[in-house]
């Protein structure tokens, strides 16, 4: 009876929301596979939101949700929501440098989600939701702290986002893998998720790709 009330929650819980039952788990492809391409771990509220964005950019590969700057291993979504694991919910994004520069990404990023508001977006609350990057080398990070820097001045508040060295990184269950693509009519995904695709669209029109 327990296992069938844990697997019922599984499938019906998401993001503190309850989700379709069509969500179910689906099959994940092994993004990081592919050769020549980079990753940048970050997060921004719901990871339901940034994942649809990040995939409609030119020059990325793939975008996975998942988990990261906790202190549990292989944590699970209801674990995480609870807040006392520390992780936040992130997405991997997988991009081609030759075709999309890291600045860009995460001049996305901060278009998408509110970086002044601590462990929330919107009506999402808890350090599940915290803005976040999550570097993997000093690269990264140096062009983190510069796209900080170069973003601060459209504020008033000032910015939040936690920037950390990567450590651990976490794929979330495959019902939250590729949500929006495959729930676009859910409710938060037309309320919440949808503007930030919308957005993401607008700005992806207006890049100019490194190579044709």
């Amino acid at each position: 009876m327990k296992y069938l009330t844990i697997l019922l929650m599984i499938v019906l819980s998401a993001c503190g929301r309850t989700a379709p039952a069509q969500a179910g788990a689906q099959g994940r492809t092994d993004i990081m596979s592919q050769p020549g391409s980079q990753s940048l771990v970050l997060g921004g509220g719901c990871f339901w939101c940034l994942e649809a964005a990040y995939e409609v950019l030119p020059g990325v590969l793939g975008v996975e949700s998942g988990y990261a700057g906790g202190n549990r291993d292989d944590p699970s979504y209801e674990q995480v929501s609870t807040g006392l694991t520390g992780h936040a919910e992130v997405v991997k994004v997988v991009y081609d440098p030759t075709i999309i520069k890291l600045e860009t990404l995460f001049e996305l990023f901060f278009r998408i989600h509110d970086p002044t508001t601590k462990d929330r977006q919107g009506a999402d609350i808890g350090s599940q939701y915290r803005s976040i990057i999550l570097y993997a080398d000093a690269e990264q990070k140096r062009s983190a702290e510069e796209a900080i820097r170069a973003t601060q001045p459209q504020f008033t508040k000032p910015i939040v986002t936690q920037l950390e060295s990567l450590e651990k990184y976490w794929p979330a269950e495959d019902y939250h893998q590729d949500f929006y693509r495959k729930n676009p009519t859910y409710g938060y995904c037309q309320a919440v998720v949808a503007p930030k695709v919308e957005k993401a669209k607008s700005f992806a029109d207006k890049l100019v790709p490194l190579k044709p």
